[in-house]
């Protein structure tokens, strides 16, 4: 009879390394791009709640001015966005000014609208997400980003 003596493997050999190192490599490829969309999220979402805290500000104006405010002093349309409006004027142009400063200083091309019916007054945000926008296509990423916050004074 013949007897086969068993080897006994002592160790991993140099294909199963390597082929644990290509399966570690691809989860923390996988773990970075994750990580990349966690901070464009987190990023855009910084912005929508400047953008809140911004259209309350000016909500909390026209409602400490509200006479002005009745009176359609606040009412703007989209202007260019700068950080050197002059604060000049009546209170309500102080304050308009004030906010359109503060739109283009935290937002990038942040500029704002403000209509009113009655009391009801809408106040229209818009700025460039495109560094947060996790959206690929083209139409999307040329697309401004418009929070709209409706109260009344």
């Amino acid at each position: 009879m013949i007897q086969f003596i068993a080897k006994r493997q002592n160790g991993a050999t140099l294909i199963e390394v390597l082929i644990a190192v290509v399966v570690l490599s691809i989860g923390l490829l996988g773990l970075a791009g994750l990580q990349v969309t966690s901070v464009q999220s987190n990023h855009s979402a910084y912005q929508r709640s400047q953008a809140t805290l911004l259209a309350n500000d000016l909500a909390d104006r026209m409602r400490a001015n509200r006479t002005e405010a009745l009176t359609n002093a606040y009412l703007t349309d989209y202007p260019t966005s700068s950080s050197s409006n002059a604060v000049t004027g009546t209170q309500a142009a102080k304050d308009k000014a004030e906010w359109l400063n503060s739109l283009a200083r935290a937002l990038p091309n942040g500029t704002g609208k403000v209509e009113k019916s009655g009391t009801l007054v809408i106040i229209h945000i818009r700025w460039n997400d495109n560094r947060g926008r996790i959206a690929t296509s083209t139409a999307a990423a040329d697309a401004d980003t418009i929070f709209t916050y409706r109260t009344e004074i």
